[in-house]
C-alpha cells in the first residue's frame, strides 16, 4: 500500500477498493463474516471464528472468512453472517462453536436454519427468513454511524474506502474552506454527544477565533461509566469513521495536531484505532502535505489509566500532558487554554463520528433529523432485564417508552418494570408513568433525568431503590479525584448515610440531611462529577420515597437485598 500523492491517486485507489468489494460479494465463494468485539469475545466469538477457520481449511467449502465488528445486537452474540453464491447474506445469532458444524452441514444441503437467523440483508423476506431491517430491534432505528457496523472489517482501510470512507474528508480538504466546514457543523446544530450537549459548531468557531498557536483537536474516548459502552463499540467497529471526523476537525481548526484519548480498559478499541492511524499514515491520509493539498495532520493516541475523572475535559488534558488527571477551574475555557495552555477543541467520540455525514450531505440535511434543538441521531445503550441488550442508534426525540418497549424489546418474561435510570450515573430515574417523554437533550431535564452520553439502565421490582442509589453515589465517591472539598468529603458522607439506612439504623432526619448535603455538593463542587454526584440519589428519593421510609421506620427492604434482611437491627 503506497502513499497517495493527490486526489487522482486516491480516486484510482478507491475505484480499485470498490472493485474488490464488489468482487467479494458477487463471486462464487461463500463469504462468512464473524462479529469480533468485546461483547462477542465474551460470548465465545473467537472460538466460533477458529472453528470456522478449521472447517474451511479442509477445502470442502470454497469460502472466505472475515472479521467484522459489533453490529449493535449484543443480545445475539456471537453472530455469523453467511452469503452463499447467488443468495442474499443471512445473519445468524447465538452462533456458538458447538453450532457451527450443524449450520454448515445444513447450508450444504440447502437448508437455511431460519430458527437461528436474525434476518436476511435484503429488501424483503427470503425463503421464510424476514428482512433484517424488520427485526424489532432494528425496525425503529435510524442508522448513520452504525450503517456499516457488522459489515466492514474494522481493521481494513480498504473496506472503509470501498463503502464511501474518507470522501467527506476529501470534500472538506479540496472543495471547502475551514470556515465553510465550521459553518456546516453550525448549521447541523450537532450537540456534543459526551453528555453536556454543547453545540459543536460554536465550540469549533470559538477555537478558530482564539489567536494563539499551535492549536489542538482532541477526541474524548475515555468512556468510564459502568453502564455506557457506545464509544468503544464505535472504535471497535468503525475506527476510520472516528479518525475521518478528527481529520475534518483538524482541518477546520487549521492545525496538524490531533489526539485521541482512549480508556486503557478498552483494549480492542485501542488496538483497532491505532491500526487505523497506521493505515492512514501508510496511505497518505495522515502526515505531511496530505494528497498534495499543503495541509498536514498528525494524530497521536493516548491511553487512560482507568480514572473516571479523566473523562472530564480539563482532567483529560492534564493526563495527555503526563500530569495527574484533575479538573481545573474555568475560565479560561479549553478553546482558549487547553493542552499546553493553547487553544484546544475537545469532543466526544460519537460527536466526531457524526462529522463525515454532515460534511458529505450538508448541515441542513442533518438538522432535519431529530428535533429542532436536538438534531441528528444518538447512540444509546440499555442494560437491565430487557430482551435486546445492545447499542441502538435512534433519531433524537423518540419517546422513552418506545425506546424501552419497542427498540429494546421491553422486559423479559418474569420481570416487571419499576424504573429506568437515566444519564449514566449523573441523573435520576423515571417511573413508568413518566416514560412518554422524548429522548433528547432538553425534555428529560425538567424531570430530573438526563440524556447524558446515552446510557440507560432498566430495573425491576427485585432492585431496591436505596441499594441502587448507594451503588450510583458510591461510584462517584470512588472516582472523585479529591481535589475539591465538597466532592471529596460530601460523597463519602452520602454513602455513609445510605449504608446506615441499608443496615437498619436510619433516622427520619437522614432524608433532610441528604437534601442539605446534596445541595452543597452540587453548588460548590469544582467539576461536573461532583456537581451531579448526588443527582441519582435525589432522583431515587423523589420517585421511590416510600422505600426509604420503609427502610427507616419499618426496618424493611421490600426487595430483600439490603443487609438489614440478614441481621436483625438493634432497636433505636
Amino acid at each position: 500500500m503506497g502513499r497517495l500523492s493527490d486526489r487522482r491517486a486516491f480516486e484510482q485507489y478507491a475505484a480499485q477498493a470498490e472493485q474488490r468489494w464488489e468482487t467479494l460479494w458477487s463471486g462464487d465463494r461463500w463469504v462468512i463474516s464473524v462479529g469480533i468485539s468485546e461483547c462477542s469475545i465474551a460470548k465465545g466469538a473467537l472460538e466460533t471464528y477458529r472453528h470456522l477457520e478449521l472447517l474451511l481449511s479442509d477445502g470442502h467449502i470454497p469460502g472466505v472468512l472475515r472479521r467484522v465488528g459489533c453490529a449493535g445486537w449484543c443480545f445475539a452474540e456471537p453472530f455469523v453472517e453467511i452469503k452463499l453464491p447467488g443468495q442474499p447474506p443471512i445473519v445468524y445469532g447465538w452462533m456458538t462453536t458447538d453450532r457451527v458444524p450443524d449450520l454448515l452441514d445444513a447450508l450444504r444441503r440447502g437448508e437455511l436454519r431460519p430458527e437461528w437467523a436474525l434476518g436476511v440483508r435484503a429488501g424483503e423476506s427470503w425463503r421464510g427468513i424476514p428482512a433484517l431491517r424488520e427485526h424489532p430491534f432494528l425496525r425503529s432505528q435510524r442508522r448513520l454511524l452504525l450503517e456499516q457496523a457488522g459489515i466492514i472489517d474494522p481493521e481494513s482501510i480498504d473496506d472503509y474506502i470501498a463503502t464511501g470512507g474518507y470522501r467527506a474528508f476529501l470534500k472538506a480538504l479540496l472543495e471547502m474552506t475551514p470556515e465553510e466546514v465550521v459553518n456546516e457543523v453550525k448549521t447541523s446544530n450537532l450537540r456534543g454527544r459526551g453528555g453536556a450537549g454543547f453545540p459543536t459548531g460554536i465550540k469549533w468557531e470559538s477555537g478558530r477565533r482564539t489567536p494563539a498557536w499551535p492549536k489542538y483537536v482532541v477526541v474524548n474516548s475515555h468512556e468510564g461509566e459502568p453502564n455506557v459502552f457506545k464509544d468503544r463499540r464505535l472504535l471497535e467497529t468503525n475506527p476510520h469513521l472516528v479518525l475521518e471526523g478528527l481529520l475534518i476537525g483538524c482541518y477546520a481548526l487549521e492545525t496538524q495536531h490531533g489526539y485521541n484519548y482512549i480508556g486503557g480498559e478498552h483494549a480492542l478499541a485501542l488496538r483497532r484505532f491505532q491500526k487505523a492511524v497506521e493505515q492512514a499514515y501508510e496511505l497518505g491520509l495522515l502526515g505531511d502535505n496530505i494528497l498534495g493539498s499543503g495541509f498536514s495532520c498528525h494524530v497521536r493516541v493516548r491511553t487512560g489509566g482507568g480514572a473516571y475523572i479523566c473523562g472530564e475535559g480539563s482532567a483529560l488534558m492534564y493526563a495527555i500532558m503526563g500530569q495527574r488527571g484533575q479538573p481545573r477551574t474555568k475560565p479560561p475555557r479549553s478553546v482558549e487554554e487547553g493542552l499546553w495552555k493553547r487553544p484546544t477543541v475537545l469532543n466526544n467520540t460519537e460527536t466526531f463520528a457524526s462529522i463525515p455525514a454532515i460534511i458529505r450531505n450538508g448541515g441542513s440535511w442533518y438538522a432535519a433529523l431529530g428535533t429542532k434543538e436536538s438534531t441528528g441521531t444518538k447512540l444509546v445503550t440499555m442494560q437491565g432485564p430487557v430482551r435486546y441488550l445492545g447499542v441502538a442508534e435512534i433519531e433524537l426525540g423518540m419517546p422513552m417508552r418506545q425506546l424501552i418497549f419497542e427498540v429494546f424489546g421491553g422486559l423479559r418474561d418474569g420481570y416487571r418494570f419499576k424504573g429506568v435510570q437515566t444519564g449514566g450515573v449523573s441523573a435520576g430515574p423515571l417511573r413508568e408513568e413518566e416514560l412518554d417523554v422524548p429522548v433528547d437533550f432538553d425534555a428529560l431535564t425538567p424531570r430530573g433525568a438526563m440524556l447524558g452520553s446515552g446510557g440507560f439502565v432498566v430495573f425491576d421490582d427485585t432492585v431496591c431503590a436505596v441499594d441502587f442509589a448507594r451503588y450510583l453515589v458510591a461510584f462517584s465517591r470512588f472516582e472523585s479525584c479529591g481535589k475539591c472539598t465538597p466532592c471529596r468529603l460530601g460523597t463519602p458522607a452520602l454513602v455513609e448515610i445510605l449504608d446506615r439506612i441499608r443496615h437498619g439504623f436510619g433516622r427520619p432526619e437522614d432524608l433532610d440531611v441528604i437534601r442539605y448535603a446534596s445541595k452543597h455538593i452540587i453548588d460548590l463542587s469544582l467539576c461536573g462529577l461532583g456537581q451531579v454526584a448526588p443527582m441519582p440519589l435525589l432522583g431515587m428519593l423523589e420517585r421511590f420515597r416510600e422505600e426509604f421510609i420503609e427502610h427507616i421506620t419499618e426496618r424493611r427492604c421490600r426487595a430483600g437485598v439490603c443487609p438489614m434482611t440478614a441481621v436483625a437491627p438493634i432497636a433505636l
